[in-house]
């Protein structure tokens, strides 16, 4: 399979559902980071299809946007 470009949102997220390492990748963090924000519930909010954990583009876009909120008026 060759590789296809991927098809994005207007937010410039990837127009299909994101895997944790989409998101580590995203974020440049490690993907232990993910996991944990996860666990804790303090990341993108996330939803198990099966045993796999995958993230809607919309639902990430809207935490990044809480999280420069938050950081601002901090």
């Amino acid at each position: 399979m060759a590789n296809e470009p991927i098809e994005t949102l207007r937010a410039g997220l990837p127009d299909r559902y994101l895997t944790p390492e989409d998101i580590a990748s995203m974020f440049s963090v490690p993907i232990e980071t993910v996991y944990r924000w996860r666990k804790q519930r303090t990341g993108p909010p996330g939803f198990r299809v099966g045993r796999h954990v995958r993230y809607d583009p919309t639902a990430v876009h809207t935490w990044v946007q809480q999280q420069e909120a938050s950081d601002t008026a901090a």
